[in-house]
């Protein structure tokens, strides 16, 4: 039997001790070989549902396979709607292998682990961050390339799909940015190599902000409710310029830290919580305007009406 999120309790399934993970596993990967693009759709949307809500045994069984979903040819010509949401499904899949894959190298799913000042992103070394935040920045690009437009979540399905997307889509940015806050923390104590790997990650963060934004506008558009949209504010660009110039000093002087007190001038200023409540009357999306010299910001600040 094809197993559907409408006519199985999934929850209670995964979780019964006497399931079998790796069998649950080979019958929804042997669905998406199917041709028809509500077989492969319907499976892929219960494999995402399994990760997120399921007994963790799933995924981590997901993540120990040698490849998931190889769906990038994937074409359904046996029905006008087959194209369209054949270009979906190739994106889709996309998505759960780099989620599985991130399981893999992180050791866990990084949008269920504790967040705030003594979580797993705020709490990581140096090292940890590095390795850590490119994972983290693989999977959000492919979660913001499902890029579905409001008019194009046309059937139940791919609402569905796009459903698990958003709710992915907030906790894996609350881990980035708190990693990114992190990161930001030992910025002016890091080496220069250390140093030009991290100015690296906090543009890559700056320039993937937009296509959240156009994300979550389309999540407004759908019918998602306005209190459950987070809107953020960036800091401003004095913070990049204040990198920048930290490293340009670095390779000036050859890798010599600069006077303590200098540096410790320069260190933004980071809140205990990137995470702040806000009253539903403010607008869902604002950016600070680049004009101040303050660096008492933190990468974006994500407001929860």
């Amino acid at each position: 039997m094809f197993v559907t999120v409408s006519n199985l309790d999934l929850i209670q399934y995964i979780n019964g001790t006497n399931m079998s993970v790796k069998h649950l596993a080979d019958v929804l990967s042997e669905k998406t070989g199917s041709s028809s693009w509500v077989v492969v759709f319907k499976a892929l949307v219960t494999v995402h549902h399994l990760m997120v809500h399921g007994n963790e045994r799933f995924i981590q069984h997901l993540a120990s396979r040698n490849s998931l979903f190889t769906l990038h040819n994937f074409l359904d010509k046996s029905v006008v709607e087959g194209y369209a949401m054949s270009t979906f499904i190739r994106r889709y899949s996309r998505y759960l292998n780099e989620k599985s894959l991130a399981y893999r190298l992180i050791a866990s799913d990084i949008t269920k682990t504790k967040r705030g000042m003594d979580g797993l992103m705020r709490t990581m070394n140096t090292k940890e961050l590095l390795n850590t935040l490119p994972v983290i920045q693989t999977q959000f690009d492919a979660l913001l390339n499902f890029n579905a437009n409001p008019d194009e979540l046309t059937n139940g399905i791919i609402h569905a799909a796009f459903m698990l997307l958003f709710k992915d889509s907030l906790r894996l940015f609350a881990a980035y940015n708190e990693g990114i806050l992190n990161l930001l923390g030992k910025y002016f104590d890091m080496r220069k190599n250390q140093c030009k790997e991290s100015l690296d990650i906090y543009m890559k963060f700056l320039g993937r902000m937009t296509k959240l934004a156009q994300f979550l506008k389309v999540a407004e558009q759908v019918g998602v409710d306005q209190k459950d949209i987070p809107y953020l504010t960036q800091a401003p660009c004095s913070l990049l310029e204040a990198l920048k110039q930290h490293l340009a000093s670095l390779e000036e002087k050859n890798d010599i830290l600069p006077p303590y007190r200098l540096q410790h001038t320069l260190i933004p200023s980071i809140p205990n919580s990137p995470v702040v409540k806000a009253s539903a009357s403010r607008g869902w999306f604002e950016v600070e305007v680049c004009t101040t010299s303050s660096l008492d910001y933190f990468p974006y600040v994500i407001y929860y009406n």
